[in-house]
Order: C-alpha cells, then structure tokens, then sequence
C-alpha cells in the first residue's frame, strides 16, 4: 500500500544523517517506466523553496523519471546558493540513476531558513540507490521512502487504490491498475492546491495533460480543503508520475476518480497524525449559493481559534460558529443570518439564527473525530473542510520548533 504497489516503479528510504535522530532522511522514488509522464502541484506560497522552484520548472515538460527528497531541512530562503544546492542534488541523483537531471523532481522539508549539509544529503542519495540496485528490496521500499519523509509526523502516511478493467482498453493480458502514494504533514498544514510533500504513482496509461488535469482536480477537493492550523508552508508538494506499465489506458474520469480517492485518503490521515491535535473535525457548510461560498463560509470557522479552543475544551459552543459564518463578506457567500442551521455530531443546537436543542446534549469528549454542519439556506452547493482543534500540545511543540 505505497508509492510501489503500482506495477514499474521502486523506492528507497535511507538514514544519511540529516536528522539528529537518527532516523530515515532520504528517499527515492524512480519511475522505469515505459512512460515517464509527471505532473506536480506546488505551494501557492508567494515564499517558496528552492526544490519547488526546481520542480515547477522541470515539471513543465510533463516527464519525469525519479523523485528525490529529504526532511531535516527545507532548503527554503535559502537564496541562489540554496537552488544551486537543489539543482546539484538533482544532478547527482540524474548521475547515479542514468537520468537527466530536468527528469529529477526534488523535495526537501524541515526547518526554514538552513542550508542543507549537501555532503551528508549527496551521501544518503549514494545509498538510497544502492538499496534500489535490489530488486525485492526496491519494490518493498515504499514503506522506507514513507517513513524517510517524515518530520514532526507520527505515523507514515501511505495508501494504494486498485482499480479492475471494466473495458477492453487494456493490453498484454493486464486486468487491473492502481495508484499508489505517500504524504507527510503535520504542522503548516493549510496547503494551497498541494499539502506539505505527497508523491502519487500511477501504472496506467495516461498522457501529461490526463495527468495534469487528474492531479489538479483531486487535490481542489482534498488537500486544498484540510485547514489543520491556517498556515502554508513554502514547500508543499503534490507529483504524480505514470509507468504506463499496467498497458492499461485510463481516461481523465477514471483518474480523477482514484486519485481522488488516494488523496482524500491521505488528506485525511494528515489530519489524523496533525500536531498535537485531539479532535479531528470536519466543518461542513450546506446549500450555499456556490461551492466557493461552502468553502469560504466553512473555511472561516476552521481558522476561528475561538472555535478551535472550544473543540478542545469538548465544548458544542455554536455562538463560535455562527460568529465566524458571519466574518465571511456578502458578496463572497450570500446568506441570511436568521436562518442559519448549525448541527453539532447530528444535533442541531442553532435553528434559524437561534437557541435549538441544548447543547448538554453534544458530546465531543466520546470519539475523536467531530462533525458540525452549517445550512446556509441559500442555495443547493456544499464544501467540508478539516481542521482540529487548538491544543496545550500544539503550542508546546510550536513553541520551540527551532530549538
């Protein structure tokens, strides 16, 4: 259930020192095809990292070959020397793999504003490639590369969604093809179109534009729409990268359909490991005059810190809610105040702008995950956004992150 259980890629995962943990740190993902297609969704950070600098400019060919990253280091403000240390990386993994450098997607996370040791970077890379050199070990090192991406996250994050041939596209006798991924994040996790480092295999047949199209489409409604603690980091990374190698040709309904459905996994398991989180809550805005006004409407209560320290504190305190609904400008969600429903896990303690049942009748301390439901009466759209809550733990370990 990771980046290799699609047919025509291998993946490493290596300790090269970059932690002072000890722990994993590099990774390598490598497509061997036969098609080399890719497509990748960056930060919309104004404030980006040298590797998505790379990244998007050798991504618009819509071909690459391998992807490399690294935590313990973001390589962000950085400056020249900083993309000259990406695009050496780069040109020491195309050297290694008999590749291209501009087919070379690169990935870094970690504290902003450090250059990389590029020596002990340069090394791990010595050594993921060796460990892909064998083959059993390379088809099982999804889990490794999962588990070198990691930061402050807990838990690997991985998933693989198979899909059997309904038609007669498919060629050399293939029945089934499937996507693959991993993803880490657990702090700066409000991504724009991306979240923080997520890599996407396909073995289908598709071209650069399916690819492109697919991505961009799955990640609007999945990654864009987890708002853990309302702030974007300057390396968010979503690649997808197709072998073709199932023969299996896939239109662009198809594709979206499963990476959707590996990215909303992901979305979710992010929420799940978020930085010192206790809630994972989902904020569901309905009949909204437009999916925008949805997002708008349930995004703005996501960020209400008031809302939050409720959740936390396991109190149903709608007034928060519907005090954050209102922030949201008129021309951007047209509503009527006096017929706002909110509903807290199923019940409905506003009714029409008012008191509804009592809020004695919520309880947020049984299970982990929340639901709250705002009807906006105002239209036919919805939009549900992730959050959690606002916890001691969270500012403990924000408070001394650099430390």
């Amino acid at each position: 259930m990771t980046v290799t259980t699609p047919q025509g890629f291998r993946a490493a995962g290596v300790a090269a020192g970059l932690k002072s943990t000890g722990a994993r740190d590099v990774a390598l993902v490598v497509n061997d095809g036969p098609l080399d297609v890719a497509a990748a969704v960056l930060t919309t950070n104004r404030v980006f990292a040298a590797p998505v600098a790379w990244t998007r400019q050798a991504v618009r060919d819509g071909r690459a070959t391998a992807v490399v990253l690294n935590s313990g280091g973001a390589n962000a403000c950085t400056g020249p020397e900083g993309f000259a240390d990406t695009h050496r990386t780069a040109e020491h993994v195309a050297d290694v793999l008999a590749t291209s450098a501009g087919d070379v997607l690169v990935c870094s996370t970690g504290l902003i504003g450090v250059r990389l040791p590029m020596d002990t970077l340069l090394a791990g890379v010595d050594a993921a490639a060796a460990a892909l050199a064998d083959p059993v070990a390379a088809v099982d090192g999804g889990g490794d590369a999962a588990l070198a991406i990691m930061t402050t996250d807990t838990v690997p994050k991985t998933v693989a969604v198979v899909r059997e041939v309904t038609d007669a596209t498919a060629t050399d006798g293939a029945a089934t093809w499937s996507v693959g991924g991993m993803a880490k994040g657990a702090g700066m996790l409000a991504p724009g179109l991306a979240t923080k480092l997520c890599v996407l295999t396909t073995d289908a047949v598709v071209d650069a534009a399916t690819a492109d199209a697919a991505l961009r489409a799955a990640t609007r409604t999945t990654f864009d729409r987890v708002d853990s603690d309302g702030c974007m980091s300057t390396n968010d990374t979503v690649i997808l990268l197709a072998s073709g190698a199932s023969g299996v040709e896939v239109g662009l309904d198809a594709l979206t359909d499963a990476v959707t459905e590996a990215c909303g996994s992901l979305a979710r398991q992010l929420v799940a490991d978020a930085e010192g989180a206790s809630h994972d809550v989902a904020v569901t805005v309905v009949n909204a005059a437009s999916e925008d006004a949805a997002v708008a409407v349930a995004r703005a209560v996501t960020r209400s810190n008031l809302f939050k320290a409720a959740i936390f504190g396991n109190d149903p305190n709608w007034g928060r809610i519907v005090s954050a609904v209102g922030t949201v400008p008129e021309d951007v969600a047209p509503f009527d105040a006096l017929l706002l429903d909110v509903s807290v896990n199923g019940v409905q303690v506003c009714r029409a702008g008012g008191v509804g049942e009592p809020r004695e009748l919520v309880d947020l301390a049984a299970e982990r995950e929340v639901r709250v439901e705002i009807d906006l009466h105002a239209g036919s759209a919805s939009a549900t956004v992730w959050t959690n809550d606002l916890t001691h733990d969270y500012v403990h370990e924000n408070s001394a992150y650099s430390s």
